[in-house]
């Protein structure tokens, strides 16, 4: 039982939290309030904003991506002039926003998330800003650790308009493809800040991706933009995108692959894909489903187990002490324990194989007889 003040930072950190605070645990936050104020006359009344502190039990939360905040909803504890002791009310956790969280029992997996985020190096928000072209539009993603974020969508004026296109040679094409590229920029430089993130990759599998560099070289120069200027060396092109490209086929690319290969979530896509491949070909060096790996790990087989964190960190007990073992002896074991968030860019791929595979030091071919469509 105890209390932790928590200063969330980066989007990752919100997540953590939404992960790590409970049905029955117990939030402190500052928030404001309106209030209307009856006057004199009693037939007038005014409103005004109050800032006050709630206690809340916490009866169930809400992740929000777009804006990496997360919102708590439970039950107040405490009385003060404006809330009533027992009322229902919700708190907004956000970035640079300190709160206290208390539970009657810190369980090894929370303290653990959160001296991991402590004594992470201070690192960019994102691992990866991607700029990833399509036929009509332009996605621009920010990856980091646990959340993939798609934080702008530029289309094109033909695709606004529904117009028809212009020949690629014309003049009209050339000024539209500006006007386009312009608004990528814009939305670029909006939502990425380059000291922060570590590379960025223009993908699209025409020549878009090397004519948007140099042009973004161009507007950076023109602009005296330092921060481009600078980090140009670290802003690459990549082949991907187009009609049925999308970023996971994109982050599997090895230009792609090596840019993030001393990131965590580098280590996750690299694993991750490694297991598809190991699975579609028939591999005996890879396994999928609660049963399965439980039975490599039970042989003290398992070289890198993947585990989805709605298994890990589950809200039914059961799944989470069984999955929360199987963690700890995998890597008491020596092996390596990867936790998806579902907000991971490959969490969908991960969720086909059940939610939860290995990549095994030695073949088990029997191991395929285990039943993989086991249910919780």
């Amino acid at each position: 039982m105890g209390t932790m003040t928590i200063i969330p930072e980066e989007p990752d950190d919100i997540w953590i939290l939404y992960n790590i605070i409970n049905p029955g645990d117990y939030v402190t936050a500052d928030t404001s309030r309106k209030v209307h104020h009856q006057l004199n006359d009693a037939k007038t009344t005014t409103a005004s904003r109050v800032k006050l502190s709630i206690h809340l039990k916490v009866t169930c939360r809400d992740f929000h991506k777009d804006s990496s905040t997360l919102r708590i909803h439970g039950r107040n504890l405490e009385p003060n002039n404006y809330i009533a002791v027992g009322s229902f009310h919700t708190l907004t956790l956000e970035r640079n926003k300190p709160f206290e969280l208390h539970k009657k029992l810190w369980k090894d997996d929370v303290i653990e998330a959160l001296q991991e985020r402590e004594n992470h190096e201070a690192c960019p928000e994102a691992e990866l800003a991607v700029i990833l072209f399509q036929q009509d539009h332009a996605e621009i993603y920010l990856i980091g650790k646990g959340v993939t974020a798609m934080v702008s969508k530029v289309e094109t004026s033909s695709s606004r308009s529904g117009g028809r296109k212009s020949s690629s040679s014309s003049p009209s094409s050339s000024n539209s493809k500006n006007v386009f590229f312009r608004e990528v920029f814009t939305a670029f430089i909006k939502h990425v800040d380059l000291n922060k993130v570590k590379n960025t990759v223009i993908a699209s599998e025409d020549s878009k991706k090397d004519e948007f560099r140099r042009f973004m070289i161009s507007e950076a120069k023109r602009m005296k933009m330092r921060s481009i200027e600078e980090n140009i060396g670290r802003i690459v092109v990549a082949a991907g995108g187009g009609c049925n490209g999308d970023l996971k086929d994109l982050l599997g690319e090895g230009t792609v692959i090596n840019l993030m290969k001393d990131s965590k979530v580098g280590l996750q896509i690299r694993a991750l894909k490694k297991v598809w491949d190991m699975v579609s070909s028939d591999s005996d060096r890879a396994c999928y489903g609660p049963k399965s790996v439980e039975s490599a790990q039970e042989m003290g087989a398992i070289e890198t187990l993947l585990i989805s964190d709605e298994l890990y960190r589950s809200d039914e007990v059961a799944i989470r002490k069984r999955h929360g073992c199987l963690v700890k002896a995998v890597r008491e074991s020596g092996g390596d324990a990867l936790v998806y968030s579902s907000m991971h860019v490959m969490a969908e791929q991960l969720q086909q194989l059940t939610g939860i595979a290995a990549i095994l030091r030695f073949p088990l071919p029997a191991i395929d007889d285990e039943d993989n469509d086991d249910a919780y």
